[in-house]
């Protein structure tokens, strides 16, 4: 039995729903027979976003409370490991993950829990005409969709680069004799927008920011479109217009922007904040969680690059969720005060998946790569002089430059800034401050794929790895 499989069945969370009966004994989605026992299943589902608990509470999988924001911008330029360490993460940071590396496995894992939850939501025996039921699946399809993306993304070739290389396996129905081999790039990506369709088409609940609703589900298809690339800018565009046009959705001003990020609750006003996944004083990743690894009351163990800093105008509010000291042998030292609720006794911070500001940035570049730099323009000032920076005028190739680097600017410590260079098939400029045999990391360099996890190499005869590990 593969990895995959013993995550499938492992899987397990605190909601007692899910824990009534071994997921080897009957597929829990045949248990569901009433919209409140679909609601526990889903509770269980968003619970796996946060951190996944499998064999038997023993081993704490995490995805997004911490693995995945953290790489996104650590294997690029954003952030840097301190000299004044815990050391995590200096693997990634140099470069030199290997296929029994523990963060890897621990995505994979993850991500197949969160899946197999949404599985069992989706292929519960509960009719689809109940509005309520339908809106439930369509978070499932959703969550499934996203699970499938960032599996895409970090085990395997950018769709920009091969469509038909070796992508995930695809599993939709529980087998707990599953040994899958991998599907193409191409055919994850058509499992993930057949399950934003669902999603868009059974979701009509308005809900807060942390549960998937129908515009959630659409600006996730936004961004999987933009993944794509050449040939799939309009598609890029007409989901984010939809998101624009119809979401409801509104960017933070510039005299709210410190107090958005020091608000540890969802929101349903619609200002910013599309989905995230919550953590409150019971319910959060601990010592695990993205904060703690930034905040320097926790680990505090990575640190913001000069380079990246210093592309901050004076009066650009984002700087001022950066802080200014000294740690270690690091004089000034930048940090990251995103997350500013540690040790907060109200609640904790929330992991931002989806936010309204890269919306309107993925509408900016799908304009430019349709040739429309006055529209594009126009949705690229809307975020810059929202947070204060002056408007850019800007065309062509220099207009698809400064929206990158606006995106930078915009998503900085969220996760997104390696994905941006692994999308445009642009090599990796680490700063001084990175190690010096990783700072430069080439267009086709293996290593901007993650292994597939040695448990799955040694279990499941029918998954190849990844090149050169």
């Amino acid at each position: 039995m593969s990895l995959l499989s013993v995550s499938v069945l492992l899987g397990s969370c605190k909601e007692e729903f899910l824990e009534q009966q071994p997921y080897d004994a009957v597929p829990v989605g045949s248990a569901i027979t009433t919209p409140e026992e679909l609601q526990a299943a889903v509770n269980g589902m968003y619970a796996s976003l946060r951190m996944s608990t499998s064999l038997s509470s023993v081993i704490q999988e995490q995805s997004f409370a911490r693995n995945i924001p953290v790489l996104g911008d650590l294997m690029a330029d954003n952030v840097y490991i301190s000299s004044l360490n815990s050391g995590r993460y200096a693997n990634f940071n140099t470069y030199s993950v290997t296929v029994s590396s523990g963060e890897a496995s621990q995505i994979w894992r993850a991500l197949y829990v969160q899946i197999l939850r949404a599985n069992t939501v989706i292929n519960a025996g509960l009719s689809t005409n109940s509005p309520t039921v339908d809106q439930l699946k369509g978070e499932a399809y959703a969550v499934r969709a996203l699970g499938y993306f960032e599996l895409v993304k970090h085990f395997a070739t950018p769709y920009t680069v091969n469509p038909e290389a070796p992508g995930v396996p695809i599993v939709t129905v529980f087998d707990q004799n599953l040994s899958p081999s991998r599907n193409t790039v191409a055919q994850v990506y058509a499992q993930i927008h057949a399950d934003l369709d669902e999603a868009y088409r059974l979701m009509t609940v308005s809900k807060n920011s942390s549960y998937f609703t129908k515009y959630a589900a659409k600006a996730l298809q936004a961004r999987a479109y933009l993944f794509m690339g050449e040939g799939y800018y309009d598609e890029a565009r007409d989901a984010a217009l939809d998101v624009v046009n119809n979401g409801g959705f509104s960017l933070v001003p510039e005299s709210d922007y410190v107090a958005y990020w020091q608000n540890p609750n969802p929101v349903t006003n619609k200002v910013e904040t599309i989905f995230e996944i919550s953590s409150d004083l019971v319910d959060n990743a601990g010592t695990n969680s993205l904060a703690y690894i930034y905040d320097q009351s926790g680990y505090g163990d990575l640190l913001v690059t000069s380079e990246l800093y210093n592309l901050y105008s004076a009066n650009d509010v984002r700087r001022d969720v950066i802080g200014v000291g000294k740690r270690g042998t690091e004089d000034p030292a930048y940090f990251v005060n995103k997350y500013p609720n540690t040790s907060s006794t109200v609640s904790r911070d929330n992991i931002k998946v989806i936010r309204y500001a890269e919306v309107l940035l993925t509408l900016a570049e799908a304009y430019a790569r349709l040739d429309n730099d006055v529209q594009a323009l126009i949705y690229l000032n809307r975020v810059a002089t929202a947070r204060g920076a002056a408007p850019y005028v800007s065309v062509g190739d220099q207009l698809i430059d400064d929206i990158i680097t606006e995106r930078r600017k915009e998503l900085a410590f969220e996760g997104h800034r390696f994905w941006d260079l692994t999308r445009l098939n642009r090599p990796i400029v680490r700063t001084s401050q990175h190690p010096a045999n990783a700072r430069l990391i080439e267009v086709g360099d293996y290593r901007r794929i993650l292994p597939i996890p040695q448990g799955e190499l040694d279990a499941n005869p029918n998954i190849a790895p990844n090149p050169e590990y």
